[in-house]
C-alpha cells in the first residue's frame, strides 16, 4: 500500500515525483526482521487483498484484473500528486490548529476546550453527532451539549471524538455511487485509529496523535477514489470506474496522499514521523502503534463484517504484546465495532 516518501523536509513533495511503491499496508519489511514465519507474512499480504475486496464490494477477480484504462488513470493521478494538484484534496478544517493545540496540552481545561469547539458551529454539530454515535457514546444517555460531552467522556475521551468530528464531514458520501465505500472506509478508519490509540496507550506514548494519524489512511482512500472518479469523468467519460483501477490507485498512492494531507494541514512534525515510521521503519525499529493498529483494526473490522481475515494465532504473532495488554486492546476495539454496528 505505502509509497516511499522522504519527509525530512515537509516541502519535498513539490520537488520530487513519487516513486513506484514496493511497501505494503501491513508492512512486511519490518515484520520480517522480527523472525515472523513466511506463512504469517503471506497471511498479512492476503489480509490487504481481503480489505480491498470489502471496501470496493468486489470479488478478488474484479480487484485483480488488468484494465486497459489503468495506465492512463494512474499516470494522470501520479501527475497530479507530483504537482500537488489533487482536485479532491481536503482543505484543512479552520479550527484544526487551535483544536490540535488544545488536544496536545495535557493541562487543557474543560472550559478552554469547550470554547474552541463552540467557536465553530459546524464542529459543534459534528462533535455532538459523533459523541452520540454508538462508536463513542458511553451508555444510553443522550449527549445534549459540548460541555455535557466533555463531562461524560472526560478530557482524554473527548480528544478522539473531537479528532473524528473534525474529519467526519470529509468522509461523508456525496453520491449514491460512493455511499457504500464511504461508509466502509470510515468504519475501517475508525477501527485503525482506535486500535492505534489503544496500542499507543499500552506503550505509554502519544495516544491522541496516533488516533488522528490512524484516520489519515482512510481519508487518503476516499480522496483517491474521488480523484480517480474525476479522471474517469474527464478522460474516460463513456467508461465506468473499475474496482481494479481504484485498487491500484489505493495500493500505490495512498501513503503519499496521507503525507500530502498532513503537510497541507500543517500537522506537527511528529505526525509526519509517525506516518513515515509505519511506512518505512528501519530494520531495528520497534513495532509502531500505527502499523500494528492498522493490522489489528483491519483484521477486526473484516472479522466483524464476516469477511475473510486472519486467524487468532497469526494476529497474536504479528502484534507482539503481552497477553493481558493484547486482550484489553482487542476487547475495547470489539466493543466499539459491536456498538457501531447499530449506527446507519
Amino acid at each position: 500500500m505505502w509509497r516511499l516518501f522522504n519527509w525530512l523536509s515537509p516541502k519535498h513533495s513539490q520537488q520530487k515525483s513519487p516513486a513506484p511503491s514496493q511497501s505494503r499496508l501491513l508492512n512486511a519489511g519490518r515484520l520480517a526482521e522480527t523472525g515472523i514465519s513466511a506463512s504469517t507474512l503471506d497471511a498479512l499480504h492476503s489480509l490487504e487483498g481481503h480489505l480491498f475486496c470489502w471496501l470496493l464490494d468486489a470479488s478478488p477477480a474484479q480487484v485483480n484484473q488488468t484494465s486497459p484504462n489503468e495506465a492512463l488513470v494512474l499516470a494522470e493521478l501520479e501527475r497530479r500528486l507530483t504537482k500537488t494538484a489533487l482536485e479532491e484534496l481536503p482543505r484543512q478544517p479552520a479550527v484544526l490548529p487551535a483544536l490540535m493545540g488544545a488536544l496536545s496540552d495535557r493541562d487543557v481545561t474543560r472550559s478552554h476546550l469547550a470554547g474552541i469547539i463552540l467557536g465553530d458551529p459546524s464542529l459543534t454539530d459534528q462533535l455532538l453527532h459523533v459523541a452520540n454515535s454508538p462508536f463513542f457514546k458511553p451508555g444510553e444517555q443522550q449527549i445534549e451539549s459540548v460541555e455535557h460531552a466533555i463531562f461524560l467522556l472526560g478530557i482524554d475521551g473527548i480528544r478522539s471524538v473531537a479528532s473524528a468530528a473534525a474529519l467526519r464531514p470529509m468522509m461523508t458520501a456525496r453520491t449514491s455511487q460512493e455511499a457504500l465505500f464511504a461508509q466502509r472506509v470510515w468504519r475501517w478508519g475508525l477501527s485503525c485509529a482506535r486500535a492505534s490509540e489503544l496500542l499507543a496507550n499500552a506503550q505509554g506514548t502519544d495516544a491522541n496523535a496516533f488516533f488522528l494519524v490512524g484516520l489519515l489512511p482512510s481519508l487518503a482512500y476516499i480522496t483517491l477514489r474521488r480523484e480517480v472518479q474525476r479522471i474517469y469523468r474527464s478522460k474516460l467519460p463513456e467508461e465506468t470506474i473499475e474496482p481494479s483501477v481504484v485498487r491500484k490507485a489505493l495500493r500505490h498512492f495512498d501513503w503519499h496522499t496521507a503525507q500530502i494531507i498532513a503537510d497541507k494541514w500543517n500537522l506537527p512534525p511528529r505526525y509526519h514521523a509517525h506516518l513515515l515510521a509505519a511506512e518505512r521503519p528501519s530494520p531495528r525499529s520497534e513495532h509502531t502503534p500505527l502499523n500494528d493498529g492498522i493490522i489489528m483494526g483491519t483484521r477486526e473490522v473484516l472479522r466483524h463484517a464476516h469477511q475473510r481475515n486472519l486467524s487468532e494465532e497469526v494476529l497474536r504473532e504479528a502484534i507482539p504484546l503481552e497477553t493481558r495488554q493484547f486482550d484489553e486492546v482487542r476487547r475495547a476495539l470489539l466493543l466499539m465495532l459491536r456498538e457501531g454496528a447499530r449506527s446507519p
